[in-house]
Formats: C-alpha cells, sequence, structure tokens
C-alpha cells in the first residue's frame, strides 16, 4: 500500500468516530486504530507489508501516531529479490504474455521479468531452478534494490 493512502485512512480514523479500520490487500495488511492520547507511545513509522497503526482518540496537533508493527508470515522456498531500482514488468513487451505465471516451472538463469532503469529494460534472471509460487509485485510497480519480487520453491 502506498504512503499516500496509508496517511489517508490514517486522516479518516482519525477525524471520524471509527475506533477501528483493517483493510486487507494483495501487498499485505493494515489495522489502524486509536488509541487513548495517555497510552500513545511516538514510534517511527515504518512501511511493511503488513502493519497495524494506533492513533490518538483525539490528536493534538503536531503530534505523531504510535505505529505497531505486525511481521507478515515467512516466505517458505528461496526468494529472488530486485538487484536494483526500477519499475517491475512482467512481460518484455507492453500487453504481451508475463514471462511467468504463479505455478511456472524456472532454471537458474532463466529470464523471469524486466526491470527498466533509466530507460533502460533489464532482464532479471532467475536465481534458483524451481517451481513459482508467489509473485510479490504488481506490474508496472515501482521497485528498490533488494525488494522481493518471486518466491520460488
Amino acid at each position: 500500500m502506498d504512503l499516500r493512502k496509508l496517511k489517508t485512512l490514517i486522516d479518516l480514523v482519525s477525524e471520524s468516530n471509527i475506533a477501528e479500520l483493517e483493510i486487507t490487500e494483495a501487498e499485505g495488511k493494515v489495522r489502524i486504530v486509536k488509541a487513548n492520547v495517555a497510552s500513545a507511545a511516538a514510534v517511527p513509522l515504518q512501511i511493511q507489508p503488513a502493519l497495524t497503526v494506533a492513533i490518538p482518540a483525539t490528536p493534538a496537533p503536531g503530534s505523531p501516531a504510535a505505529v505497531a508493527l505486525v511481521e507478515p508470515p515467512e516466505e517458505t522456498g528461496h526468494v529472488i529479490t530486485s538487484p536494483m531500482v526500477g519499475t517491475f514488468y512482467r512481460s518484455s513487451s507492453p500487453g504481451g504474455t508475463a514471462l511467468v505465471e504463479v505455478g511456472s516451472s524456472v532454471k537458474e538463469g532463466e529470464s523471469i521479468c524486466i526491470i527498466e532503469a533509466m530507460k533502460i529494460m533489464n532482464e532479471i534472471e532467475s536465481t534458483h531452478s524451481g517451481t513459482i509460487t508467489k509473485i510479490l509485485c504488481e506490474n508496472g510497480q515501482a521497485v528498490e534494490f533488494g525488494q522481493p519480487l518471486f518466491v520460488v520453491q
């Protein structure tokens, strides 16, 4: 979930009579809970695939919201990560078929996706042989160095 959407949800809960809001999407799960001002502790915001956010019932201007992180379940198998910052694409051309799908068999060194960086299309190869069990990024999504892309079993 992107930061702007998360901020909008936090603002919505803090300005309304809603005590708790939980949203589950493909990228993860977000749970926002209003807390009493006395029990809210300041914790720096960190973006994770799944997180719980507690905000004061009556937030004071400039007071930070408390954020409690809930760790996502551990992935089983080998996680293939992004070797660079760029834009993730599942196919080699717009509208083309995806290079791999969940359930596809891949061999080490086989192209599994494209990452566009500085207008250059970089073919990303599998670092392990096996079957794709999860695709962790959406087509056209911005990815960071080291961000998990696929899980291979």
